[in-house]
Order: C-alpha cells, then sequence, then structure tokens
C-alpha cells in the first residue's frame, strides 16, 4: 500500500517538472515603442516671389501664385499717371518685399515706372520737378523828360505912317506887340487903327483894350 503511494507521488512531481513553469521559458510581450510616428506638421507659408526688375505682367503673375488678393499697382513717381494697359511698365519696388511670408489673403503692391524710364531713389519722388517762378524785376518807371527852355521871342514893333490931311485918309497908327511866347500887348492909337489891323473889336483882357477905346464902356472897345 505504502509502495503504491509512493508511484502516484512520483509520478505527480514528473509531471511538475515537465511542465513549463509560468514566467521562466514564456518571451516578455514587445513594448509598446515610445516614439510614435511624427504627425504631419503643418504646411509652411507661402513666401512672396521677388520680382522687381520684372514687367508689371510677368510680376502679376507671379505674385499671384502666392497670394489671393489684387495686386495693387502705382506710379514709382507721384506726378505720372498709369495709363489703363500697364502690363509692360517695368517693377521698381515691391511690398511686401521677395522672401517675405505672406498669407494667402495678403495685398501686395508694385510700383512702376514706363518702359525706358529710369527707377527713382525711393517711391513717391518727382520726375519732372516743378520750376519756381522766377519774379521778373519790376521795370524802371520812365522819367518824364523836362521841356527845354525856350528863350523869350521878344515882341515886334510895328512900323509907324502918318496919314495924309485928305478926305479918307487914315491917320497913321504906332503899334507893336511884345511878350514872349505867352502873350503880350499892343497899343492902338484909335479905334481906326485897331480896324486896320483887324483887331477891332477888342474885349477888355485882351491885347490892346483901354479903356480909351471903349467909348461907352461895356468892356468892348471899337465895337461900333
Amino acid at each position: 500500500m505504502i509502495g503504491a503511494v509512493g508511484v502516484v507521488v512520483l509520478s505527480l512531481a514528473g509531471c511538475e517538472d515537465s511542465a513549463p513553469k509560468k514566467g521562466t521559458d514564456a518571451k516578455p510581450a514587445a513594448a509598446p515603442s515610445s516614439s510614435a510616428p511624427a504627425s504631419a506638421g503643418a504646411s509652411a507659408a507661402p513666401v512672396m516671389p521677388a520680382v522687381v526688375g520684372l514687367k508689371f505682367a510677368a510680376a502679376e503673375a507671379d505674385v499671384k501664385k502666392v497670394i489671393t488678393q489684387k495686386v495693387e499697382a502705382r506710379a514709382a513717381y507721384a506726378d505720372v499717371t498709369l495709363p489703363a494697359d500697364r502690363s509692360q511698365w517695368d517693377v521698381c519696388f515691391q511690398t511686401p518685399a521677395g522672401g517675405t511670408e505672406v498669407a494667402a489673403g495678403s495685398t501686395a503692391e508694385l510700383s512702376i515706372v514706363a518702359p525706358g524710364t529710369a527707377c527713382p531713389d525711393k517711391a513717391g519722388a518727382t520726375l519732372r520737378p516743378s520750376k519756381a517762378p522766377t519774379t521778373a524785376a519790376p521795370r524802371p518807371t520812365p522819367t518824364p523828360a523836362k521841356p527845354k527852355a525856350t528863350a523869350g521871342t521878344g515882341g515886334t514893333t510895328g512900323g509907324s505912317g502918318t496919314g495924309g490931311s485928305g478926305t479918307g485918309g487914315s491917320a497913321g497908327t504906332t503899334g507893336g506887340t511884345t511878350g514872349g511866347g505867352g502873350g503880350g500887348s499892343a497899343y492902338y492909337k484909335n479905334c481906326d487903327a485897331a480896324k486896320a489891323a483887324g483887331a477891332a473889336p477888342i474885349r477888355r483882357g485882351q491885347p490892346g483894350y483901354r479903356e480909351a477905346l471903349d467909348r461907352d464902356k461895356d468892356g468892348i472897345a471899337c465895337d461900333k
């Protein structure tokens, strides 16, 4: 009886040795990798192309590849007006500058000049500087020439004559005029002499008038 029990125990012991022990022969499970595959990064921002020196049409096409807004064209010279067709004008300045990262909704500005025109040192310069008006010197006021003094011309002394004593004879007259260029005086012996000289009638203030010849004292001598 005892021998049979021993055989059973030995059989059980052999079975235990032949069974793999838990955790001895089993391979460890692969540990999860700590480095997960890198997620795709955000796409790089577009870069503004360098278009200075290009024709506007080509520059506009390059800029529109990175932005969606309208490309603004401006004259590089402040006193120049852009024509409707500026496709062949040359680009002098650009905003943003070439190589600058821009967003798709950004705006761009290109300053351009006409073909064959040199670019200014800076945008907004003047192509044709206005000349400052020169103030003409006032003309001198002419000084009126002084009239030359003329020597006074002496009067003329009329000849004298003696009339005959017969009827119709006229008494001789002695007369003359003296004075400068502004007037003179005359003397008539009587009204016959004044009439003979063609001076009658003589009004007061005229040469030859004297009260002796003005009989009615009305201011007119030899009037009758």
